[in-house]
């Protein structure tokens, strides 16, 4: 019984390490993708086997018996989940006026018109599209304030320019204001980029293409991490509430600290290899009782 414990044991490390590998070669794969985020394995040991319960002590009499300790044997290793470190990544300067980076907390919302989905993301490689909607290179459009005097949420778009004039160029500031400039030297706040920040970012789902979501269709995203809908009020302004501030012409990068990957990869893989040896040492001494029967 022992023996196939001890296999049984062996096998859940080979198991567990090998999720742990995937975890740090997600990692290592990723050290160049805009505003991604590391993730950390982590474990915890199985139920045990009980040997033996403890009790108190049968009394305060001298002569009683005293009390015995917990006895059991464990079962090997389990993933307990995979976290997510959403520490913030360096800001490099690219030039390219839509590239948004964010210093400090807070993610953009971008929305799939097609079903109407909206997700997070700390990714701000944007660009303009052919009909005038600031989105990102999926197609999925920025939200922010827009519109008459700034007073609805929804997709940011160019402004329609005044009459005689053609738009000459568009810069966003620090607070996600959207500045339009004309050819006779005017200049008008379209559009305001906004922000939202989670209570427990761990909740949130990574979706692939650098989008976090955990969401229904029709629902604000991430309702499990602590949210609400963008507002139209100063709490999803940039800069406010504890919010980060817009550095245009900038994207944060991945997260990932390639020293500590590689320093935990060592110590996964050796992990792996004794989880491996356990395995081949129980099978080596089975080989060994089932000989004894020659």
């Amino acid at each position: 019984m022992s023996l196939i414990g001890t296999m049984s044991s062996g096998v859940s490390a080979l198991r567990t390490f090998s999720k742990g590998l995937e975890v740090i070669g997600n990692n290592i794969a990723n050290i160049n993708t805009t505003g991604f985020k590391s993730s950390e394995a982590k474990f915890a040991d199985s139920f045990s086997n009980l040997l033996e319960q403890s009790s108190p002590s049968a009394g305060a009499a001298a002569t009683a018996a005293g009390n015995t300790s917990y006895s059991g044997v464990g079962t090997g290793v389990r993933l307990t989940g995979v976290t997510s470190n959403f520490a913030q990544g360096s800001l490099e300067s690219t030039g390219k006026p839509t590239d948004l980076g964010v210093s400090g907390n807070g993610y953009f919302r971008v929305k799939n018109v097609t079903d109407g989905s909206e997700y997070a993301t700390r990714a701000g490689d944007f660009r303009w599209d052919d009909r005038g909607y600031l989105v990102t290179s999926q197609g999925l459009r920025v939200q922010g304030l827009t519109g008459t005097g700034l007073a609805a949420v929804g997709d940011i778009k160019f402004a329609t320019p005044p009459t005689g004039t053609q738009l000459q160029s568009v810069s966003v500031d620090k607070y996600g204001s959207v500045v339009e400039f004309y050819s006779d030297g005017t200049s008008a706040t379209s559009n305001r980029v906004l922000l939202q920040n989670y209570n427990d970012p761990s909740a949130l789902v990574k979706e692939g293409n650098n989008l976090f979501a955990g969401m229904v269709a029709a629902g604000p995203v991430g309702a499990a991490a602590g949210t609400a809908t963008l507002l139209a009020t100063g709490t999803n302004a940039p800069g406010s509430n504890g919010l980060g501030l817009i550095q245009s012409g900038a994207l944060e990068q991945s997260n990932v600290d390639l020293t500590e990957q590689f320093s935990q990869l060592i110590t996964m893989q050796r992990s792996f290899q004794a989880g491996s040896r356990l395995v081949t040492v129980s099978d080596s001494l089975l080989q060994d009782i089932v000989d004894l029967k020659r």
